[in-house]
C-alpha cells in the first residue's frame, strides 16, 4: 500500500518531458540506434514482448529527483508491451508505469562532448540495474583512454567490462558487436545484432541485396549449364546418335536437338 500511495504522487508520462532537449551533436547518435531497432523489428517480426527507443527520457526512482530523465542514445526494455494499453505510443519511459521493469540494455554513442558515459550516467546505469551497458566510441576512444567498443555487465551490483566481441548475450537472446554495414546505400562500420553462431544479421536491404546476388548467380549457373548441354549436341550427333538419343542423354527436349542440328 505504500508503494501503490507513492507512485500514485508522482508525475505521470504525460505530465513529463519525452527527453533531456538536448540536440545530438553527431548524426551516429541518432542512426546507430536506429539502425539496431531497424533489425530488432526484422529478427523479432511476431514478438510483441520487447520495447527500443532511440534518444528517449528514462524516468527512474534511483536518483534524487524522478522528474530528471536519464537520455541513453538507445535502450532495449523486455518483457513489456511494444505499445502502451489503447495502442498509444510511449512519449518517455516511465519505470513506474512499467511495472517497475527497467532496459535490459542501454546503448551510449560517445560525442565530441563528453557526456558521462564513462562515469555519471554508468552510476545511473548500475544504480537503475540495467544488466548490459555498452559505450561505443569510434572516434574518440583515444581521447578517453577506452576502446571503440566496450560492454558492460551488471555483475553482484557492480558492472564490470566483457570480452569477445560479438558478446553474446544470452539473456536477450542476442549477440552485439561491430561490423561493415549498408546504411541508405552507403557501406559503413555499423552495430549490429548477432545469432548464437556469430552470424550477423541483415538489414532489409542487405537481405533484398543478397537475394539478388543469389539468383543472378544460380541463373548463371544454370545458363552455363544449358550451354554445356547445347554444345554436346553436336558432339554427340557426329558419334552416330539420333536426335532422340541425344535428348533423353543430354534431358533436353527433342525440339531443341533438332534446332541446334539445322
Amino acid at each position: 500500500m505504500v508503494q501503490s500511495d507513492r507512485y500514485r504522487t508522482l508525475p505521470t508520462s504525460d505530465e513529463l518531458p519525452d527527453s533531456d532537449g538536448l540536440p545530438v551533436d553527431n548524426e551516429d547518435q541518432n542512426l546507430l540506434p536506429n539502425y539496431l531497432l531497424f533489425l530488432l523489428q526484422l529478427i523479432w517480426p511476431d514478438r510483441y514482448d520487447w520495447y527500443f527507443a532511440v534518444d528517449m527520457g528514462i524516468y527512474h526512482l534511483t536518483g534524487v529527483n524522478p522528474r530528471v530523465p536519464v537520455v541513453p542514445d538507445g535502450f532495449l526494455s523486455l518483457g513489456i508491451p511494444r505499445r502502451k494499453p489503447g495502442n498509444r505510443s510511449r512519449k518517455s519511459y516511465v519505470t513506474w508505469e512499467e511495472d517497475g521493469v527497467v532496459p535490459t540494455l542501454v546503448l551510449e554513442v560517445v560525442s565530441q562532448t563528453p557526456g558521462g558515459e564513462y562515469d555519471t550516467k554508468q552510476t545511473i546505469y548500475k544504480n537503475l540495474g540495467v544488466l548490459y551497458y555498452v559505450i561505443y566510441n569510434p572516434e574518440h576512444w583515444q581521447r578517453d583512454l577506452h576502446q571503440p567498443f566496450e560492454l558492460y555487465k551488471l555483475i553482484e551490483g557492480e558492472y564490470q567490462l566483457q570480452l569477445g566481441e560479438p558478446y553474446w548475450m544470452p539473456e536477450v537472446g542476442l549477440g552485439i558487436g561491430r561490423s561493415q554495414g549498408v546504411v541508405g546505400g552507403i557501406e559503413q562500420e555499423v552495430l549490429s545484432w548477432f545469432d548464437q553462431q556469430g552470424s550477423r544479421y541483415l538489414s532489409a536491404a542487405e537481405q533484398m541485396h543478397q537475394a539478388q546476388v543469389q539468383a543472378q548467380q544460380t541463373q548463371a549457373r544454370l545458363d552455363a549449364e544449358q550451354q554445356t548441354r547445347l554444345s554436346a549436341i553436336s558432339r554427340l550427333h557426329h558419334m552416330g546418335l539420333s536426335a532422340e538419343q541425344i535428348a533423353i542423354a543430354l534431358e533436353l527436349p527433342v525440339e531443341v536437338v533438332n534446332q541446334n542440328l539445322e
